[in-house]
């Protein structure tokens, strides 16, 4: 028998059940409630949270991300941790309600239908699930790697209408256990894969009264892909503006497509952006290009995906032009470390 622990989150009169192996922040989820988190991996930090009363087990929690100082204060990460006795946990960060649909964890089957080479050293993979995932535009999906039980993370391209054929676009990572050793690898067309989700709380999902701006490094675009499609669909702001950046003219993909979108659509506005080739289009860091276009932010939001080099600037740009701190959102693709726990490669 599965040995399991009531875990009860303060302020809720509901605990949980978690299984001794599982982790806080999937049992919540799973549960069909909500705490914050962005990566799942422990990398990030988001899911801390503060044992007010009972054990856990922090397993393999880094020390970048969670300190021996933090440890002894009680701090745990929800996405690491897994409870030795009954719980009650705070979250560190308010697990604020921002009206947007909470769609459970849950875990998934598919089959590979589409794998191409879209740009350079970037597939696309499409699967069909054997049953729809309900998720907000934005959010990504963990696949399993056969054989070894290890998730790495990818944002879903389509929007939340297309439940049931998930698209999602990978770049290679030289020694990358799921890019070179799996996805570039042996997968083909037809296989059976798992995956579970939704995860993350990057999302644009309400009607908003501001423009927005979508600010998309390499595959930071595939996030964004689904927003635009859904905002777009749904008619949820009343500007929107998408940058692409790449280095050169192979970095890019779905150019057509967004020309196909802009042309449709009066409200949507289309830029690819290169950073080491000149050609017809506009030239530079993809953040550069946004303010040299925009003279004032103010009034605006952004949503902003892709290396964290691209998203610092990007912060600290629109801030000088005026945008509300509140008003831009962000998602970091970081690149996994050799090691089982850490961020999507």
């Amino acid at each position: 028998m599965t040995t399991t622990h009531r875990v009860r989150i303060q302020g809720s009169d509901t605990p949980l059940e978690v299984a001794a192996d599982q982790s806080v922040l999937d049992a919540v989820l799973r549960a069909g409630e909500w705490l914050p988190h962005s990566c799942t991996q422990g990398t990030c930090g988001t899911c801390k949270l503060r044992v007010l009363d009972g054990e856990v087990a922090h397993n393999d929690s880094p020390d970048y991300t969670l300190t021996p100082a933090e440890r002894c204060a009680g701090l745990v990460l929800g996405c690491m941790a897994t409870p030795c006795s009954d719980l009650v946990v705070e979250p560190l960060g308010a697990a604020v309600d921002d009206g947007a649909p909470r769609h459970p964890l849950r875990d998934h089957d598919g089959t590979v239908v589409v794998l191409d080479d879209i740009a350079t050293d970037t597939r696309r993979l499409v699967v069909e699930l054997d049953e729809p995932m309900s998720f907000n535009a934005g959010q990504y999906a963990e696949l399993v790697i056969p054989g070894t039980g290890v998730g790495r993370q990818y944002s879903m391209a389509n929007p939340p209408s297309e439940s049931k054929l998930l698209e999602f676009h990978v770049k290679r990572t030289v020694g990358g256990r799921a890019t070179e050793g799996w996805i570039f690898g042996s997968l083909a067309v037809g296989e059976r894969i798992e995956l579970r989700g939704p995860l993350g709380q990057f999302h644009l999902v309400r009607e908003q009264a501001e423009p927005a701006i979508l600010i998309g490094g390499g595959t930071g675009l595939a996030p964004l892909k689904s927003i635009a499609r859904h905002v777009l669909d749904h008619g949820l702001v009343p500007e929107l503006y998408l940058y692409h950046g790449g280095r050169r003219r192979d970095d890019l993909y779905d150019v057509e497509f967004f020309r196909e979108l802009e042309a449709g659509y009066d409200t949507f506005h289309y830029r690819p952006v290169l950073s080491e080739e000149q050609w017809d289009g506009a030239t530079g860091m993809v953040t550069d290009v946004v303010v040299e276009d925009f003279r004032s932010c103010k009034g605006l939001s952004a949503y902003l995906c892709g290396p964290p080099a691209m998203i610092e600037a990007g912060v600290r740009a629109l801030k000088r032009r005026r945008m509300a701190p509140r008003l831009i959102f962000r998602e970091e693709f970081t690149v996994a470390a050799p090691v089982a726990t850490t961020a999507a490669s």
